[in-house]
């Protein structure tokens, strides 16, 4: 009799023990254990992910502050202010979730942001659920209509010479470098929204930027600008079309595209700060 008491509670412990384990992994596609809290399913699945793949650079609270930020630089997105460079909406608003999720795609260039492609695109999802908790402007805003890209016209040298000019006219070349080499004079006094000394983009590095590789992407951060960052929206005063004269221009920087050749060709030479722009009699 004693025997068979003592079978029956070690199957009844075996079950409970099952029980507990299967609860602790209830909504965690990373295997990592997610209390309840106040989190809806998809949001204590992205907590887990966050755990295991994001906490020790943005910190257990959402704010930058992991245990790797001292050691970092440029230093972890701090979500609680909820302000992204990398948007498809206007400079001040809530970016699409597609957005934040293109940036765990894509990584960011020039961090030490990875991309986190192997993760499945259920759990990107779930990671942004997560994430969007650290900050209250989620519950209180909506996120900003994205901006319109008009079709990329046929490169010229016509453009390409207008592009230039128009980097002059925006000054775009006192952070960048009159050769893009992101040593212009104003480079080095250059910060964050966090005070941080910030430096700006070298667009001789390659054809990736920090936002994306296609002339869409270059289009589109000079129309939404780098939030939390000295680059502003030019979406006031720069039209479309110089918007896509100054992205064939940026090319010219860069090895390898077939702009960099037509520049030649056409005997492109570097600005000269002091000469007149060819814009301002127009």
């Amino acid at each position: 009799m004693r025997t068979t008491q003592k079978t029956i509670l070690l199957c009844a412990g075996l079950i409970l023990g099952a029980g507990v384990t299967v609860a602790q992994g209830v909504g965690t596609a990373s295997g990592y254990p997610v209390p309840k809290d106040d989190l809806t399913t998809q949001q204590q699945t992205g907590k887990g992910l966050y755990l295991r793949y994001c906490v020790g650079c943005h910190g257990k609270y959402g704010d930058g502050e992991g245990e790797n930020a001292p050691y970092i630089d440029p230093k972890p997105r701090d979500f609680t202010v909820a302000t992204f460079k990398c948007r498809s909406t206007p400079t001040g608003t809530l970016p699409l979730d597609s957005d934040l999720i293109h940036t765990i795609e894509r990584g960011i260039r020039g961090s030490n942001m990875p991309s986190w492609l192997p993760l499945s695109d259920e759990n990107r999802e779930d990671l942004i659920a997560y994430i969007k908790t650290f900050s209250p402007r989620w519950k209180k805003e909506k996120p900003g209509d994205p901006i319109q890209i008009p079709p990329e016209p046929a490169v010229t040298a016509e453009r390409i010479t207008a592009g230039q000019a128009m980097f002059k006219k925006l000054e775009c070349w006192k952070c960048h470098g009159v050769e893009g080499r992101g040593n212009g004079p104003s480079a080095a006094t250059l910060t964050d929204d966090k005070d941080r000394p910030i430096t700006p983009y070298d667009f001789t590095t390659g054809h990736k930027f920090k936002c994306g590789v296609t002339d869409q992407d270059v289009y589109r951060i000079f129309m939404t600008g780098l939030d939390g960052t000295p680059m502003p929206s030019f979406a006031d005063n720069v039209k479309p079309d110089e918007a896509w004269d100054l992205v064939f221009y940026l090319r010219t920087f860069q090895m390898h595209t077939r702009e960099k050749e037509m520049a030649k060709q056409m005997g492109l030479k570097p600005i000269d700060p002091n000469a007149p722009n060819p814009t301002d009699n127009k």
